[in-house]
């Protein structure tokens, strides 16, 4: 049995119109190809789908039962059509999101916020890890996109593994004090000012980002004294309130009123918090191409965009 959705709808178009010639017309071919048609669709179904004769023109029982099965047919497949097209424009599926803490204190919330109000059936999902674990979950598969901090990783292990990353947003690192610190009230410092205080700092063997840290203060020149570490932000802030160290933290970061601390920007090279965005290379999954757009990253992932 070999029939197609052409004839299904060419026999809907006769069914509803009750008439060839309005059917013919409506469907913009001449009527005798249109008969053809059914006559075609007649022989492969084996029964009669029009009772004929020169004063009427009606369904037989099988006609009346394939007109309202057609058009079901045919209308699940204009929504099938419809959804996969959807899809292809990255308007339905999921979205696994990898970021790090500090990223939600910056521009990641109206990002999202954007991106569901463009994509309103694409369902998302957040994912707090660590830059190594980011990278490993892109690599498995666990996640299509993560988001992490300074220093950009090397393009010879990206290619590697088959991943891209793109500078996202523009940030610079600032200086975390308790509120009665004696530089508290600067409306500047060098990174230097905070060599001899206690340093507090995200655990260095679980991100490349706070190593980064202390490495420009060893290029500043100077060995900070490292008290105490932790694995999430807040945590160093809520010491930096108790007055038990300092910390260095992305400026978007004071955008939180934390209880007895205060922010100060580092006036002479102050270290990067820049925030990229990594993806798998050659997987063009159209939510990630979606969501990509929002960002608005260059075709070439030159890497400046917009903060």
């Amino acid at each position: 049995m070999s029939i197609d959705l052409k004839q299904l709808k060419y026999f809907l178009a006769v069914a509803e119109e009750k008439s060839f010639s309005r059917a013919a017309e409506r469907l913009h071919i001449s009527q005798p190809p249109l008969s053809q048609q059914i006559m075609k669709l007649e022989s492969e179904l084996g029964v009669r789908l029009f009772a004929r004769t020169t004063r009427t023109f009606e369904l037989t029982v099988a006609g009346k039962a394939l007109m309202h099965e057609a058009a079901d047919l045919l209308a699940r497949m204009r929504m099938t059509i419809d959804t996969i097209r959807q899809i292809d424009r990255g308007e339905v599926g999921r979205l696994r999101v990898g970021i790090v803490g500090s990223a939600m204190w910056g521009p990641i919330p109206s990002l999202l916020e954007q991106f569901q109000s463009q994509f309103p059936r694409v369902s998302w999902t957040l994912h707090e890890l660590g830059p190594n674990v980011q990278y490993e979950a892109l690599r498995a598969k666990q996640i299509d996109v993560g988001f992490w901090r300074e220093p950009k990783l090397d393009e010879d292990e990206l290619r590697h593994d088959k991943l891209r990353q793109d500078l996202c947003f523009h940030e610079n690192v600032c200086v975390a004090l308790n509120e009665h610190h004696r530089l508290a009230k600067e409306p500047f410092i060098e990174l230097t000012d905070i060599a001899g205080d206690p340093m507090l700092t995200l655990a260095l063997d679980k991100s490349s980002f706070p190593r980064y840290l202390i490495q420009c203060c060893v290029d500043a020149g100077f060995e900070p004294a490292i008290f105490q570490e932790a694995s999430e932000p807040q945590t160093l802030l809520a010491m930096v309130g108790a007055g038990l160290g300092v910390t260095l933290m992305p400026e978007t970061t004071g955008r939180i009123g934390w209880p007895g601390v205060v922010f100060v920007p580092i006036k002479t090279r102050p270290p990067s918090a820049n925030l990229y965005i990594a993806y798998p290379a050659h997987d063009d999954a159209p939510v990630v191409r979606a969501f990509l757009n929002i960002l608005n990253l260059p075709a070439a992932g030159e890497g400046l965009t917009a903060t």
